[in-house]
């Protein structure tokens, strides 16, 4: 009786029923009235008192494996046949699926994008590897700028057996698009250029080896810098709210002049000071100036007949600012805690 019911056991524990009508089968086969199991408990009264304390215990094992395998078909079968049996009966519990949300980056990129396109700027686009015209020695970089030193651009090394003319790198701005668009086509330009750059910096709350830029060009006839500063006031008041207070302070770059840097109150301390804003109250988010005549000339652009403005700012700065996010490194980490504040946002 024990190797018959050791058997017993072991093809339960493989067996695997179809549907709710092999399960049924087995059931009735197994514990019904006239089942195996039943013959095994009217046989089980026959022992001998030692015997049947032996064989009690795994009678009773054998019992609840198959009771066990029909608990654990049943409900599936059940709510599969009535699935299957009310494929449009709409009063079913519906499949749920958590909402999904995009993330700030792109949420903020698409707005900027929106913005500009109601003064008129379309989008252009660029290869991430460049090479060393296109982004620094048409945007007047001269052979010592840090730029070209390996401790700030990531360079990207030949293919095994080959020989390239000029070193390609990972572009570190955006402008290398600008020079791209000039290059091909004829003025007037109203461009920005959204996209991913990569510097040789160390990660922190403020900044990261890899972020995104966004730029903007415009060459006509007759551009000043009042129409760059017009420009630039409208972002501002558009995107962070009219009573948002900016300032332009001079700076250097190498492919415009005059140029500056613009500020704006910290939108996270509100000017008390933070760690975002250095404990200033203003935060520098974009560098900008009028296109230097000989980045024109590069770009095969007549100087004395056209002039330009560019501005640049990087998408991670805007996007801790408008959502008053303290730290850079948030945006890289795919938290989901993180990332379902956004769901709502477009």
């Amino acid at each position: 009786m024990q190797a018959k019911i050791n058997a017993l056991l072991e093809e339960i524990k493989n067996y695997i029923p179809k549907n709710s009508v092999e399960l049924e089968e087995f059931r009735i086969n197994y514990l019904g009235r006239k089942g195996i199991l039943g013959q095994l408990f009217e046989d089980f009264k026959l022992l001998a008192g030692e015997e049947k304390r032996n064989l009690g215990k795994v009678l009773n094992e054998l019992k609840q494996a198959a009771e066990n395998k029909i608990l654990d078909f049943k409900d599936s079968f059940t709510i599969d046949e009535v699935k299957t049996e009310n494929k449009n009966d709409l009063t079913l519990p519906g499949n749920y699926s958590p909402a999904g949300a995009r993330h700030p980056l792109s949420i903020v990129r698409n707005q900027l994008i929106e913005l500009f396109a109601k003064l008129g700027f379309a989008v252009a686009d660029g290869p991430e590897i460049e090479d060393d015209w296109h982004l620094f020695s048409a945007l007047n970089f001269p052979e010592d700028h840090p730029a070209r030193d390996m401790q700030d651009t990531f360079f990207v090394p030949a293919s095994d057996g080959e020989q390239e003319s000029e070193p390609l790198a990972l572009r570190t701005h955006t402008s290398s698009v600008q020079v791209r668009l000039m290059e091909a086509g004829k003025p007037p330009f109203r461009s920005i250029m959204p996209g991913r750059v990569y510097r040789n910096e160390a990660i922190s709350a403020r900044a990261h080896c890899q972020f995104h830029q966004i730029e903007g060009l415009y060459v006509d006839e007759n551009v000043s810098f009042a129409d760059l500063k017009q420009t630039l006031y409208y972002f501002i008041q558009e995107f962070f709210g009219e009573g948002t207070k900016l300032r332009f302070r001079p700076s250097y770059f190498p492919f415009t002049e005059p140029s500056a840097e613009m500020d704006i109150d910290c939108q996270i301390c509100k000017g008390v000071g933070c760690n975002v804003c250095k404990y200033t109250g203003w935060v520098e988010i974009l560098g900008c100036g009028m296109v230097d005549p000989s980045v024109l000339e590069n770009c095969n652009i007549d100087s004395k007949k056209y002039t330009g403005f560019a501005f640049g700012m990087g998408i991670e700065r805007i996007t801790m600012l408008k959502y008053q996010v303290k730290d850079l490194r948030l945006f890289f980490e795919n938290d989901f805690r993180f990332l379902k504040q956004f769901i709502g946002e477009n």
